[in-house]
């Protein structure tokens, strides 16, 4: 077989990075070696992967079609060198990917018990919004992603996971706290209210907008904020209103500086979901984390 995995890995840093000097410098060659490399790759496949474009290699439709093979290729013989690193598997380190509020309020926990009870060790964590984790989880970059919002990539594995209540809060100086003293909030005046959101590919954002759209058309947009901390005490200083998990703004709620609004909206809660490739190389330990996240609801 003339097909190597540093053949591939080349491949995969080019495509990467552009250039064979930006990726020899990723994968740690001269720049000779890491164009030879490639040049061997494309002799073995009879093919050219990338088009020059001056100084930089542009992958082609050859090259997209290798892409997704390459990097299932390097992620299993990365998988079996981490298996096998140590005598217990766990010197590598998973990597686990979570959207912001399941990375906030639930993954510390879920790691720390996982350690105490299973010996888990050296976890890789990437915390970024449901789009990242599930582009990171689709490209092997993680192995394994807990998200807040839906997943639409069929090459994914999807679980539904945690049910999460939502509600609608607001400062109790707003002017929709003192509406509520009388009586619930109506549709109308929710409709002219200025909304906290998080940003575009959140999946939170994108959980509330297909709740409330139905309801109100639209939401009219106080300011858009790249974590749920942010929004609940921009809330909290009277900016908007928010609609944020119940988890979230909890504490807030019980201190007094959020009040939740009684609306006529029909009440509603979102699933967080578990996600890994279809075709992923499951080690022992990869297994063993997925379904202690499986059993943690009934913990």
């Amino acid at each position: 077989m003339r097909l190597t995995l540093r053949q591939l890995q080349i491949f995969l840093a080019v495509s990467d990075h552009g250039s064979t000097m930006a990726a020899a410098d990723v994968v740690a060659l001269s720049q000779s070696a890491a164009s030879a490399a490639l040049n061997e790759l494309e002799g073995v496949l009879g093919v050219q992967l990338f088009d020059r474009v001056g100084r930089r290699l542009v992958i082609n439709d050859n090259g997209r079609l290798l892409l997704p093979q390459a990097r299932q290729m390097l992620d299993w013989a990365q998988s079996i060198e981490q298996q096998f690193s140590t005598a217990d598997g766990n010197a590598a380190g998973l990597q686990i990917g979570a959207s912001m509020t399941v990375g906030t309020y639930f993954l510390p926990r879920i790691v720390a018990a996982c350690a105490a009870e299973q010996g888990l060790a050296n976890p890789r964590v990437m915390i970024a919004n449901t789009a990242d984790i599930v582009a990171a989880v689709a490209g092997f970059t993680i192995d394994v992603g807990l998200i807040e919002g839906p997943c639409h990539d069929p090459e994914l594995q999807v679980e539904p996971w945690i049910s999460d209540e939502m509600v609608i809060v607001c400062a109790p100086t707003h002017p929709l706290a003192q509406e509520n003293l009388h009586r619930r909030v109506p549709l109308k005046m929710l409709r002219d209210a200025h909304w906290l959101l998080r940003e575009p590919g959140s999946g939170t954002r994108e959980v509330v907008e297909n709740a409330l759209l139905p309801h109100l058309h639209q939401l009219r947009s106080a300011g858009e904020f790249g974590n749920s901390e942010a929004i609940k005490h921009a809330a909290a200083a009277g900016l908007g209103v928010s609609c944020m998990s119940r988890l979230v703004v909890s504490d807030l709620l019980e201190s007094g500086r959020l009040v939740e609004l009684d609306t006529t909206l029909p009440a509603f809660s979102r699933s967080f979901y578990l996600i890994y490739r279809r075709n992923k190389l499951l080690s022992a330990r990869l297994r063993s984390f997925i379904d202690f996240c499986r059993a943690w609801p009934m913990r």
